[in-house]
Formats: structure tokens, sequence, C-alpha cells
């Protein structure tokens, strides 16, 4: 495997690590930038982080939303080419609970009318971080006063750059490394092992469940699995995960071999508030994939690179891929994967998830039938 020689432990990317918590916390940092932001989301961002905003900006502030969360709030369409829309906010910032409104369509929609104005450069790496917090993307920003540092407001608030943000995720693939692996028999699969692998962020670890030994095969059968809390392991009727991750299991074990890489990426990377959160839209009327888009997020916000890096340290280089996802196919190779063969991977519906499986075929490209 690569060397995982520290990149994350240098200053630049521990900023990063640092600017997700704070974001966690609803604490601003500035953005630094050829016009440097200072920014937090909204999502967490209570009085006094909008207090700070307020005296450590200059210009107008604005509250960024990706185009499919602008069009609900503003009532009309908007450019879906743009990374974001900034919608003006009043000043002084002091109404919270709106900004968590304006950026949460499961909440009580009472909101202010906006008006537009133009979104700040560096607003993909705005939104970037609120991702990386597995939050909501929207982001109250403000161009930052010169000299905001030497300011005691602004003595404790974290800079991290634009290009660190946005480089961050393939940063992190880039360390992975394998921690503990252990033998642990299953139902359907006597011989298998637990890998797992952690980043040197610290942060969440991904499993791979081998069966028998794929990594002395040619090309074994490797199946992505996105950890799914409530259909993997509740039962959830509501999706086919569960079916899908036992079938992947118990076909290697007919087989003798094979790898399920369990990635920590539920909801397609948006996490798992984030897909209660669309599963309360979806109640309302929306498919998986405009519940999604509703809340600001992609289709699909997955980083294969974290994929490809564990089969790297596994010595696997050719496989045959369990999908039914043409899109899968083309993410895994573009990091590298040589993929000999697609291998369907179908269940029948159960009467619960009929609509969700046919908008994965229909919406998703998914070959189902």
């Amino acid at each position: 495997m690569r060397s995982v020689q520290a990149p994350l432990g240098t200053p630049r990317t521990r900023a990063v690590h640092r600017a997700i918590a704070d974001a966690r916390r609803g604490v601003p940092v500035v953005l630094a930038a050829r016009k440097p932001l200072i920014i937090a989301p909204a999502e967490t961002v209570g009085a006094e982080g909008l207090r700070l905003i307020d005296l450590l900006s200059t210009g107008p502030a604005s509250l960024l939303l990706a185009p499919s969360r602008a069009a609900a709030v503003l009532q009309h369409d908007v450019p879906e080419t743009a990374p974001a829309i900034a919608l003006e906010l009043a000043r002084p910032l002091i109404d919270a609970e709106t900004l968590k409104r304006a950026a949460d369509p499961t909440m009580e929609q009472i909101l202010p009318r906006f008006s537009t104005i133009e979104a700040p450069d560096e607003a993909a790496a705005a939104l970037a971080l609120g991702k990386l917090a597995r939050l909501l993307p929207a982001m109250v920003v403000a161009p930052v006063r010169p000299g905001w540092a030497t300011r005691r407001e602004g003595a404790d608030l974290l800079t991290v750059p634009a290009a660190d943000l946005l480089a961050y995720p393939l940063e992190l693939a880039s360390t992975l490394m394998k921690v503990a692996e252990v033998s642990v028999p299953l139902d359907a699969a006597r011989d298998a092992r637990l890998v797992a692998f952690r980043a040197l962020d610290q942060g969440i670890e991904h499993m791979a469940i081998l069966v028998g030994t794929p990594e002395t095969q040619d090309a074994p059968l490797v199946r992505l699995h996105s950890e799914c809390f409530t259909g993997d392991l509740l039962g959830s009727l509501r999706c086919d995960c569960g079916p899908q991750l036992q079938g992947a299991i118990a076909r290697m074990g007919q087989e003798g071999n094979g790898a399920v890489l369990y990635l920590a990426q539920e909801g397609r990377g948006i996490g798992l508030i984030n897909k209660l959160r669309a599963y309360t839209l979806q109640d309302q009327g929306l498919d998986t994939l405009d519940a999604n888009r509703a809340l600001g997020w992609q289709a699909d916000e997955r980083n294969f690179h974290i994929a490809a890096a564990m089969l790297e340290a596994l010595g696997i280089e050719k496989i045959r891929l369990l999908t039914n996802n043409p899109e899968k196919v083309e993410s895994l190779a573009a990091c590298g994967i040589k993929i000999v063969e697609r291998v369907p991977h179908q269940f029948e519906a159960n009467g619960v998830n009929d609509s969700y499986l046919e908008t994965k075929a229909r919406r998703f490209g998914h070959l189902l039938g």
C-alpha cells in the first residue's frame, strides 16, 4: 500500500480536521482564499456565532445554498450550473432559527422573502465544509474584515485554505491503512475475516469482509456496500440493503472467495441523520433522488477512492464487481481498479420498497429486471 507518512499530520490538513469539528459545534472559521470569508453552518450556528460574523465581517452576508435547495426557498427556478446560490441576509445576523429553517426542508417552512446576490468565488469550498461535517450544505458566509485576527473576537478562530477543503476527500483516501484483522465465522461463510481500515484523521472506520482468500484470486467477486443502519441492522423494508449485504456474503460463501467492502458512507454519502431527513421528505411524496437534492446534496455523494484504497491495501487489482449500478462500475474504474465483469445482484421487491427500486432503475440507471 502507498506510504501513510503523515499528510494528515501536516498543519494544513490538521486545519481541515479542526474546521470540521468547529463546524459541527457552530463555531465560525475563516476560509483562506483570494477573497477570504468567515463562514459557519446554518444548521449549527447560534447567536454567538452570528455575533462573531457580524463583528468580523465587512460587506454583505449571505446564506449559501445548493441550487436545488435555493429553488425551493425562493420558489422559482435557479441556474443548476452554479455551485451555490447566495441569499442576502439582513444585518445584524440575529435570527439563527430562520437560518435553520431555510437550510432544512423538514422543518416548518415559514420563511421571509430572500433576495439573491452574487455568490463568492469560494462557494463550493464553503459548502464542502458543511458536507465534510455531515451537516446540511447551507452556510452563512461574509467577507472577513482585514485585520480580523488581531481583534480580540477573532483571536481564537481557525483559518483553513479553501483548496484544502476541496482536496480533502482524495487525501483522506490516500492515507487509509489496515488497523486490525480477525476471523469472524458467519452463517453463510464460516471462513470469513474482518479487516478494519482507518485513515490518519482517526475518524470513522471502513470494513472489509473477506470470504476465503480473495487476495490470491485473479479476479475475485467484490461487492461495494455502503453501510445502512436501517436496512442492515434493523431490517428496514424501505430499501434492499439488508438482502443485498446478506446475499453478497452468501454468494461468496458458495463460491469460496470474495470481498465485501463495507463503507462508512451511509445514505450514498450524506450520513445517517440526513438520510432520515430524506426519508421524511419521501414520506411527503418525493423519491429518493429528489429527497437528497431537496436537502442540498447530490444524488450520490460517495467517495469511491476509499474503496480503491482498500482494494489496493488488500492486494486485489482485478475484480468482478457485484452490482446493478453502472455508475459504480465507472466510478471505481476511474479510481484505477480493473473491473473484468459486472455481476448482477438483484432481489425481489417486498411490497414496501417497490417504488424505491423503481426509482433506482428509472433515475439512477440501475440495471434491474
